[in-house]
């Protein structure tokens, strides 16, 4: 019985960092919870609304790859030896303008990869491929652009 009573006595030494922790972490949660908020713009702005319009838009080259391979940029259908010159002169009238590549699912993935090597060599710097965004899970809609 001695040796309860000494013990009870003696002097603890040790740092207790169970409330420091405890602390540390509610931190944490508080910042992972209010960083995002403080991610997203502030202000709201109104924009002004337009009527639709017609024009078409020239900003970007579309091409379409087949599943056989061939190519059909801006609506006309390209000999493979006549990529680069095509593409080339479309380049000239605007320069930096991204190509959509619009690619068959069913197309090989060789014929893609050479048509932006031949598009490359042309002046292109610019590539986004069009996917279909229908049975991923997102709203239905046509394509979705992706800068690669």
């Amino acid at each position: 019985m001695r040796r309860a009573k000494r013990n009870r006595n003696k002097v603890v030494s040790e740092i207790n960092i169970t409330p420091f922790t405890d602390v540390v972490l509610v931190l944490l949660i508080i910042f992972m919870i209010t960083t995002p908020m403080l991610m997203q713009p502030s202000l709201d702005v109104n924009l002004p609304k337009a009527q639709e319009t017609n024009l078409a838009d020239n900003t970007n080259i579309d091409v379409l790859i087949t599943k056989d391979g061939s190519a059909i940029i801006e609506g006309r259908q390209i000999h493979r030896n006549n990529i680069e010159s095509e593409i080339r002169n479309l380049i000239i009238k605007t320069p930096n303008r991204p190509v959509i590549i619009k690619g068959d699912k069913d197309a090989k993935y060789d014929f893609i990869i050479d048509f932006m090597n031949r598009a490359r060599q042309a002046g292109a710097v610019k590539f986004a491929l069009a996917v279909d965004n229908k049975g991923i899970g997102k709203p239905s809609g046509n394509a979705v652009r992706r800068k690669l």
